[in-house]
Protein backbone atom coordinates (compact mmCIF):
# COMPACT_ATOMS: atom_id res chain seq x y z
CA UNK A 1 0.00 0.00 0.00
CA UNK A 2 0.98 3.16 -0.67
CA UNK A 3 -0.77 7.00 0.29
CA UNK A 4 -0.25 10.24 -1.62
CA UNK A 5 -1.39 13.18 0.12
CA UNK A 6 -2.79 15.89 -2.88
CA UNK A 7 -4.46 18.12 0.14
CA UNK A 8 -4.22 18.88 3.78
CA UNK A 9 -5.99 22.11 4.28
CA UNK A 10 -9.38 22.62 5.34
CA UNK A 11 -11.91 25.20 4.42
CA UNK A 12 -9.70 27.40 2.86
CA UNK A 13 -6.82 26.57 0.75
CA UNK A 14 -3.24 27.77 1.26
CA UNK A 15 -0.12 28.83 -1.29
CA UNK A 16 1.09 25.73 0.01
CA UNK A 17 -1.42 23.12 1.25
CA UNK A 18 -4.82 22.08 -1.68
CA UNK A 19 -8.45 21.27 0.43
CA UNK A 20 -8.93 17.24 1.40
CA UNK A 21 -7.83 14.66 -1.55
CA UNK A 22 -5.30 11.33 -0.55
CA UNK A 23 -4.78 8.58 -3.35
CA UNK A 24 -4.24 5.02 -1.76
CA UNK A 25 -2.47 2.84 -4.11
CA UNK A 26 -3.28 -1.05 -3.51
CA UNK A 27 -1.70 -3.43 -5.85
CA UNK A 28 -1.32 -1.33 -8.24
CA UNK A 29 -5.00 0.05 -7.97
CA UNK A 30 -6.08 3.48 -6.90
CA UNK A 31 -8.50 4.43 -5.01
CA UNK A 32 -9.25 8.22 -4.88
CA UNK A 33 -10.28 9.61 -1.65
CA UNK A 34 -12.20 12.98 -1.37
CA UNK A 35 -11.84 15.47 -4.19
CA UNK A 36 -11.10 18.93 -3.04
CA UNK A 37 -10.29 21.89 -5.34
CA UNK A 38 -7.28 21.47 -7.22
CA UNK A 39 -7.30 17.36 -7.21
CA UNK A 40 -6.76 17.49 -10.91
CA UNK A 41 -3.63 19.63 -10.84
CA UNK A 42 -2.53 17.54 -8.23
CA UNK A 43 -2.81 14.55 -9.66
CA UNK A 44 -0.73 15.51 -12.86
CA UNK A 45 2.03 17.39 -10.41
CA UNK A 46 2.34 13.71 -8.62
CA UNK A 47 2.22 11.67 -12.07
CA UNK A 48 -0.78 9.67 -11.13
CA UNK A 49 -2.63 8.16 -13.82
CA UNK A 50 -6.16 9.62 -13.90
CA UNK A 51 -7.55 6.57 -16.01
CA UNK A 52 -6.43 4.26 -12.83
CA UNK A 53 -9.01 5.65 -10.79
CA UNK A 54 -12.19 3.37 -10.74
CA UNK A 55 -13.50 3.97 -7.21
CA UNK A 56 -13.90 7.65 -5.57
CA UNK A 57 -15.17 8.17 -2.05
CA UNK A 58 -16.18 11.04 -1.19
CA UNK A 59 -16.85 11.80 3.23
CA UNK A 60 -19.16 14.41 3.23
CA UNK A 61 -20.59 16.84 0.85
CA UNK A 62 -18.84 20.08 2.57
CA UNK A 63 -16.81 21.99 -0.28
CA UNK A 64 -13.53 21.25 0.54
CA UNK A 65 -13.64 17.60 -0.05
CA UNK A 66 -15.82 17.77 -3.53
CA UNK A 67 -15.31 21.05 -5.35
CA UNK A 68 -12.75 19.20 -7.55
CA UNK A 69 -15.26 16.48 -8.38
CA UNK A 70 -17.41 17.68 -11.20
CA UNK A 71 -14.10 19.03 -13.20
CA UNK A 72 -12.61 15.56 -12.39
CA UNK A 73 -15.68 13.63 -13.84
CA UNK A 74 -15.47 16.65 -16.86
CA UNK A 75 -11.64 15.82 -17.66
CA UNK A 76 -12.04 11.97 -17.27
CA UNK A 77 -14.91 12.51 -20.00
CA UNK A 78 -13.15 14.50 -22.45
CA UNK A 79 -10.49 11.99 -22.13
CA UNK A 80 -12.61 9.28 -23.36
CA UNK A 81 -12.66 7.11 -20.84
CA UNK A 82 -14.98 4.14 -20.96
CA UNK A 83 -14.98 2.23 -17.82
CA UNK A 84 -17.32 2.28 -14.92
CA UNK A 85 -16.52 5.05 -12.49
CA UNK A 86 -17.90 3.77 -8.93
CA UNK A 87 -18.74 7.00 -6.70
CA UNK A 88 -19.08 5.86 -2.78
CA UNK A 89 -20.90 9.46 -1.30
CA UNK A 90 -23.44 10.08 1.39
CA UNK A 91 -27.08 9.15 -0.05
CA UNK A 92 -28.53 12.63 -1.11
CA UNK A 93 -25.20 13.59 -2.88
CA UNK A 94 -26.57 11.76 -6.17
CA UNK A 95 -29.52 14.37 -6.68
CA UNK A 96 -26.38 17.24 -6.43
CA UNK A 97 -24.43 14.84 -9.18
CA UNK A 98 -27.45 14.43 -11.36
CA UNK A 99 -28.69 18.73 -11.16
CA UNK A 100 -25.48 19.44 -11.83
CA UNK A 101 -24.88 17.19 -15.00
CA UNK A 102 -28.10 17.91 -16.25
CA UNK A 103 -27.44 22.01 -15.63
CA UNK A 104 -24.05 21.97 -17.53
CA UNK A 105 -25.62 19.36 -20.02
CA UNK A 106 -22.65 17.14 -19.97
CA UNK A 107 -23.06 13.67 -21.20
CA UNK A 108 -20.17 11.81 -19.72
CA UNK A 109 -18.37 8.84 -21.58
CA UNK A 110 -18.43 6.30 -19.15
CA UNK A 111 -20.74 5.28 -16.45
CA UNK A 112 -21.03 6.06 -12.77
CA UNK A 113 -22.14 3.65 -10.05
CA UNK A 114 -23.70 5.36 -7.40
CA UNK A 115 -23.00 3.34 -3.78
CA UNK A 116 -24.77 5.48 -1.14
CA UNK A 117 -23.40 5.37 2.41
CA UNK A 118 -25.75 5.95 5.59
CA UNK A 119 -26.51 4.80 8.34
CA UNK A 120 -24.79 5.00 12.04
CA UNK A 121 -22.56 2.15 11.58
CA UNK A 122 -19.43 0.26 9.92
CA UNK A 123 -20.94 -0.92 6.76
CA UNK A 124 -18.95 -3.43 4.27
CA UNK A 125 -18.65 -1.11 1.08
CA UNK A 126 -16.19 -2.81 -1.26
CA UNK A 127 -14.98 -6.31 -1.48
CA UNK A 128 -12.97 -7.94 -4.21
CA UNK A 129 -9.58 -10.15 -4.62
CA UNK A 130 -6.91 -7.74 -2.73
CA UNK A 131 -9.31 -5.57 -0.18
CA UNK A 132 -12.02 -4.46 2.06
CA UNK A 133 -13.31 -1.44 2.35
CA UNK A 134 -15.71 -0.60 5.31
CA UNK A 135 -17.05 3.01 5.40
CA UNK A 136 -18.21 3.72 9.30
CA UNK A 137 -20.20 7.39 10.36
CA UNK A 138 -18.40 10.10 11.72
CA UNK A 139 -19.35 13.06 13.77
CA UNK A 140 -19.77 16.16 11.99
CA UNK A 141 -22.02 19.09 11.19
CA UNK A 142 -23.45 16.87 8.17
CA UNK A 143 -23.77 13.20 7.24
CA UNK A 144 -20.08 12.12 7.47
CA UNK A 145 -18.04 9.30 7.04
CA UNK A 146 -15.07 7.33 7.41
CA UNK A 147 -13.14 4.80 5.73
CA UNK A 148 -11.18 1.63 6.42
CA UNK A 149 -8.90 0.35 3.78
CA UNK A 150 -7.92 -3.76 4.77
CA UNK A 151 -5.51 -6.12 2.57
CA UNK A 152 -6.49 -9.34 2.85
CA UNK A 153 -4.42 -12.02 4.12
CA UNK A 154 -2.22 -13.62 1.22
CA UNK A 155 -1.46 -16.84 0.33
CA UNK A 156 1.16 -19.00 1.96
CA UNK A 157 4.93 -18.63 -0.14
CA UNK A 158 5.75 -22.17 -0.91
CA UNK A 159 9.52 -22.61 -1.52
CA UNK A 160 10.87 -23.22 -4.72
CA UNK A 161 13.31 -25.99 -3.47
CA UNK A 162 10.97 -27.65 -1.91
CA UNK A 163 9.28 -28.16 -5.39
CA UNK A 164 11.89 -29.86 -6.47
CA UNK A 165 12.92 -31.86 -3.11
CA UNK A 166 10.07 -33.42 -3.11
CA UNK A 167 8.91 -33.51 -6.60
CA UNK A 168 5.78 -31.63 -6.13
CA UNK A 169 3.41 -31.36 -9.24
CA UNK A 170 2.05 -28.01 -10.39
CA UNK A 171 -1.79 -28.88 -10.22
CA UNK A 172 -0.89 -29.02 -6.07
CA UNK A 173 0.93 -25.81 -5.42
CA UNK A 174 -2.28 -23.78 -5.63
CA UNK A 175 -3.65 -26.54 -2.55
CA UNK A 176 -0.44 -25.79 -0.72
CA UNK A 177 -0.43 -22.39 -1.34
CA UNK A 178 -3.66 -22.44 0.98
CA UNK A 179 -2.52 -24.25 3.95
CA UNK A 180 -2.56 -28.42 2.54
CA UNK A 181 0.08 -31.07 4.02
CA UNK A 182 1.78 -32.33 0.82
CA UNK A 183 2.09 -36.26 0.52
CA UNK A 184 4.91 -37.71 -1.58
CA UNK A 185 4.08 -41.07 -3.63
CA UNK A 186 5.40 -43.21 -0.52
CA UNK A 187 2.92 -41.53 1.44
CA UNK A 188 4.90 -38.75 3.86
CA UNK A 189 2.97 -36.48 5.14
CA UNK A 190 5.46 -33.00 4.40
CA UNK A 191 3.73 -29.89 6.38
CA UNK A 192 3.41 -27.53 5.30
CA UNK A 193 5.01 -24.83 7.21
CA UNK A 194 8.14 -27.02 5.93
CA UNK A 195 7.52 -25.87 2.78
CA UNK A 196 6.25 -22.37 2.71
CA UNK A 197 6.59 -19.22 4.42
CA UNK A 198 3.63 -17.12 5.70
CA UNK A 199 2.60 -14.09 4.08
CA UNK A 200 3.65 -10.52 4.69
CA UNK A 201 1.23 -9.24 7.55
CA UNK A 202 -1.92 -7.60 5.63
CA UNK A 203 -1.87 -3.50 5.74
CA UNK A 204 -5.05 -1.39 6.76
CA UNK A 205 -5.56 2.37 5.96
CA UNK A 206 -7.90 4.21 7.81
CA UNK A 207 -9.08 7.62 6.65
CA UNK A 208 -10.96 9.96 9.49
CA UNK A 209 -12.06 12.96 7.82
CA UNK A 210 -14.27 15.95 9.78
CA UNK A 211 -15.34 14.61 12.86
CA UNK A 212 -15.29 15.70 16.11
CA UNK A 213 -14.00 13.20 19.13
CA UNK A 214 -15.90 10.29 20.23
CA UNK A 215 -14.66 7.10 21.55
CA UNK A 216 -16.71 4.69 19.86
CA UNK A 217 -14.20 6.24 16.46
CA UNK A 218 -11.31 4.28 17.78
CA UNK A 219 -13.23 0.92 17.82
CA UNK A 220 -14.17 1.16 13.98
CA UNK A 221 -10.18 1.80 13.17
CA UNK A 222 -8.89 -0.86 15.40
CA UNK A 223 -5.37 -2.33 15.29
CA UNK A 224 -5.35 0.08 11.66
CA UNK A 225 -1.58 0.18 10.44
CA UNK A 226 -1.85 4.05 9.70
CA UNK A 227 -4.12 6.17 10.73
CA UNK A 228 -5.11 9.29 8.78
CA UNK A 229 -7.34 12.09 11.47
CA UNK A 230 -8.23 15.94 10.88
CA UNK A 231 -6.45 17.61 13.23
CA UNK A 232 -7.79 21.16 12.43
CA UNK A 233 -7.25 22.92 15.41
CA UNK A 234 -4.46 22.63 18.34
CA UNK A 235 -5.43 22.23 21.98
CA UNK A 236 -5.69 25.43 22.96
CA UNK A 237 -8.96 25.36 20.64
CA UNK A 238 -11.31 22.75 21.83
CA UNK A 239 -13.85 25.24 22.50
CA UNK A 240 -13.69 25.90 18.54
CA UNK A 241 -13.52 22.31 17.49
CA UNK A 242 -16.27 21.56 19.61
CA UNK A 243 -19.17 24.04 18.38
CA UNK A 244 -17.88 23.10 14.79
CA UNK A 245 -17.69 19.38 15.19
CA UNK A 246 -13.84 19.50 14.40
CA UNK A 247 -10.81 17.98 15.78
CA UNK A 248 -7.83 19.31 18.09
CA UNK A 249 -4.14 17.45 17.72
CA UNK A 250 -5.17 15.60 21.11
CA UNK A 251 -8.69 14.56 19.40
CA UNK A 252 -6.87 12.63 16.70
CA UNK A 253 -3.47 11.56 18.97
CA UNK A 254 -6.44 9.94 21.38
CA UNK A 255 -8.44 8.33 18.66
CA UNK A 256 -4.93 6.46 17.78
CA UNK A 257 -4.13 5.62 20.93
CA UNK A 258 -7.06 4.27 22.40
CA UNK A 259 -6.88 2.12 18.36
CA UNK A 260 -3.77 0.65 19.19
CA UNK A 261 -3.11 2.26 15.43
CA UNK A 262 0.51 1.64 14.07
CA UNK A 263 0.97 5.70 12.64
CA UNK A 264 -0.86 8.78 12.82
CA UNK A 265 -0.74 11.26 10.08
CA UNK A 266 -2.73 14.19 10.97
CA UNK A 267 -3.56 16.88 8.53
CA UNK A 268 -7.15 19.30 7.44
CA UNK A 269 -5.31 21.81 9.36
CA UNK A 270 -6.43 25.66 9.59
CA UNK A 271 -5.08 27.92 7.51
CA UNK A 272 -4.53 30.08 10.45
CA UNK A 273 -1.32 28.30 10.86
CA UNK A 274 1.64 28.26 8.20
CA UNK A 275 3.98 26.09 10.37
CA UNK A 276 1.84 22.81 11.52
CA UNK A 277 5.27 21.09 13.82
CA UNK A 278 3.88 22.73 16.73
CA UNK A 279 0.75 20.95 15.83
CA UNK A 280 2.50 17.09 15.49
CA UNK A 281 4.72 18.40 18.66
CA UNK A 282 1.19 18.11 20.63
CA UNK A 283 0.05 14.53 19.12
CA UNK A 284 3.00 12.99 19.83
CA UNK A 285 2.52 14.51 23.76
CA UNK A 286 -0.02 11.21 23.81
CA UNK A 287 0.61 9.48 20.68
CA UNK A 288 4.24 9.45 19.26
CA UNK A 289 4.15 7.77 16.09
CA UNK A 290 2.57 10.93 15.06
CA UNK A 291 3.31 12.95 11.26
CA UNK A 292 2.03 15.78 9.74
CA UNK A 293 0.61 14.86 6.62
CA UNK A 294 2.22 17.15 3.42
CA UNK A 295 0.69 17.71 0.50
CA UNK A 296 1.89 16.12 -2.81
CA UNK A 297 4.08 13.31 -0.28
CA UNK A 298 4.16 9.67 -0.62
CA UNK A 299 4.06 6.93 2.52
CA UNK A 300 4.41 3.78 2.72
CA UNK A 301 1.64 2.23 4.45
CA UNK A 302 3.83 -0.14 6.89
CA UNK A 303 5.02 0.09 11.02
CA UNK A 304 7.39 2.92 9.76
CA UNK A 305 6.50 5.72 8.25
CA UNK A 306 8.53 5.97 4.87
CA UNK A 307 8.18 9.18 2.83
Amino acid sequence: MKLTILGTSSALPTSERYPSAHVLNVHERLFLIDCGEGTQMQLRRTRIRFGKINHIFISHIHGDHIFGLNGLLSSLSLMGRKSTLHLYAPENFKRILHSHLNDFEINLSFEIEFIPLSGKDPVLILDDKYITVTSFPLQHRIPTFGFLFREKEAERNIIRECITEYQIPTVRIPAIKKGADFITHDGVVIKNSDITTPPAKPLSYAYCSDTKYFERLASFVKGVTLLYHEATFDKSMDDLAALTCHSTTLDAARTALNAGAGNLLIGHFSSRYRNVQFLVDEARSIFPDTHAAVDGTSYMVDETITP
